[in-house]
């Protein structure tokens, strides 16, 4: 990582006799884990991106981290303090100051996570179940709505240097010329179409001041939590971005170091908060963008970046977008297989998941597992619902992103809807069945899911008249994954 800078090195060694521990380092810091506190120290360099090499600035950068982290991480983030030279001529750490007292030098306090708690390393270790990705959604959902909106960023503009900047670094960094062009032809092409829709973007406020470095090294446990830390503080621009630019790079990361299920989990579970439904004609291209940062930089940490680019050229694949709807009683499993199938449907990170279910909570504004009084089911709530999601998947088939609806679909008028809602697209229905005590069991021991309903709720459906059905009925007392996915002509491999 370049060490710490020689002016820099009295300094480090104070802190390491504070913690006792040696500096964990990146180019740009060194971290220094104690027991107790642990202290991150701003390295004297200058890069491309950065100049730290002023005492003023760094002392700037470091206030700005702690603000910009504590809002969101107030328990991590702690103080800034100063180093200043003792009588005696040696370093102290957040002594006074004053006439001859000057600050040496300035370090941010703060906690000591665990290694083991940074969800980098849990990802690693295949710790990130689903329960813990829901909430890492979630965090970041309220991360993104949370952030200050950018204005005054010309939002095409920016990702066109970006990306030129990319295909520099990876062109730099020795990666295969050929595959390189490749992609860069297929990253301007893409983003020649996509600027109409980043211009109106950035002018609705979805450009805003981010994260700007949400991956998953920069998350972590912190008190049974996910929480994300270390912001990018030290440069406004690569900062100021689409919030589908920075849901980007967390997706991108768990689909290369995990899974494109994980990827799309987390994906599906952020719009089910935001409905935010626009980013998704964009999606695969910012995703592609990310990696291409990763693929740049690999190869200066001994790694290499030829994963990264293949991973950008397979987020680019064109893959013409279809609409499954997924109807049937309570407790036939429907969400279960949309999750097993969204994954495998189009382009990266996969199909967009609308649950009904998931959409009166948004509407109601709870979350997804807090539980709705009755008047919430009203039928004029329930044909806004369904009005929503189908606009909803209007919106992202027009965008070239596949989708999964998840309703009951009881009524015809809903069934007809939802194949009207697919337009030029494929679509295909499947209906849901299964013995009534089977289903009265599934209902009775749910917990911690968005549905509400009931043994009661489960028994008046199916008194109900559906009509006729003409969507594949498929028997879920059996092998109804290994069925669904043969119906659906997928194989377990992304159609991507």
């Amino acid at each position: 990582m370049g060490g710490i800078p020689s002016e820099q090195r009295e300094v480090a060694a104070l802190l390491g006799r504070l913690t006792g521990a040696a500096p964990i380092e990146t180019h740009i810091s060194a971290v220094f884990v104690g027991p107790q506190d642990a202290f991150k120290l701003k390295k004297a360099v200058t890069l491309p991106f950065l100049d730290f090499a002023p005492l003023a600035a760094r002392e700037r950068f470091v206030r700005r981290e702690l603000e910009l982290n504590r809002p969101n991480a107030p328990g991590i983030y702690r103080e800034v303090l100063p180093v200043t030279r003792g009588a005696d001529g040696g370093l102290e750490l957040g002594g006074p100051r004053g006439p001859g007292r000057e600050a040496v030098e300035w370090v941010l306090r703060m906690a000591p996570v665990p290694a083991d708690h940074f969800l980098d390393a849990i990802a690693a270790r295949g710790g990130l179940e689903p329960v813990l990705l829901d909430a890492l959604a979630d965090a970041v959902a309220a991360l993104l709505a949370a952030a200050p909106v950018a204005a005054g960023v010309d939002a095409p503009a920016r990702m066109a240097r970006v990306l030129e900047g990319n295909i520099e670094g990876c062109l730099a960094a020795g990666l295969d010329g050929s595959q390189v062009a490749a992609v860069a032809e297929a990253m301007r092409a893409r983003l020649a179409k996509l600027a109409p829709l980043m211009a109106a973007r950035a002018a609705a406020g979805f450009v805003r001041r981010c994260h700007g470095d949400l991956h998953l090294g920069n998350l972590c446990l912190w008190e049974g939590r996910p929480v994300a830390f270390d912001a990018l503080e030290f440069d406004e621009a690569l900062a100021r971005i689409d919030t589908g630019y920075e849901l980007a790079f967390l997706l991108m990361d768990l689909e290369v170091r995990l899974s494109r299920p994980a990827a799309n989990r987390v994906m599906n579970r952020v719009l089910a908060r935001s409905f935010d439904i626009g980013m998704l004609a964009a999606l695969p291209f910012w995703m592609a963008q990310r990696a291409l940062v990763r693929a740049k930089l690999e190869p200066a940490r001994g790694q290499d970046g030829m994963p990264y680019l293949a991973a950008a050229a397979r987020f680019l694949r064109a893959v013409p977008p279809r609409l499954v709807a997924i109807g049937g009683l309570q407790g036939t499993g429907k969400t279960w297989l949309a999750r097993d199938v969204a994954p495998l449907l189009g382009v990266a990170p996969g199909a967009l998941h609308l649950r009904s279910d998931e959409i009166r909570k948004r509407r109601a504004g709870v979350p997804p597992e807090q539980r709705l009084p009755p008047e919430a089911y009203a039928e004029a709530e329930s044909l806004a619902v369904h009005a929503e999601m189908f606009a909803a998947a209007r919106q992202a088939l027009a965008g070239g992103h596949s989708v999964v609806l998840d309703a009951v679909f009881l009524d015809p008028a809903h069934r007809a809807a939802a194949e009207a809602a697919a337009g030029d697209a494929a679509f295909t229905g499947i209906w849901l069945e299964a013995p009534l005590d089977v289903l009265r069991s599934r209902v009775a021991g749910r917990t911690g899911d968005a549905s509400d309903a009931t043994v009661a709720v489960l028994e008046h459906a199916a008194r109900a008249d559906p009509g006729p059905i003409t969507w594949h009925r498929l028997d879920v007392s059996g092998d109804a994954r290994a069925m669904l996915r043969k119906h659906l002509a997928l194989n377990g491999n992304s159609e991507a």
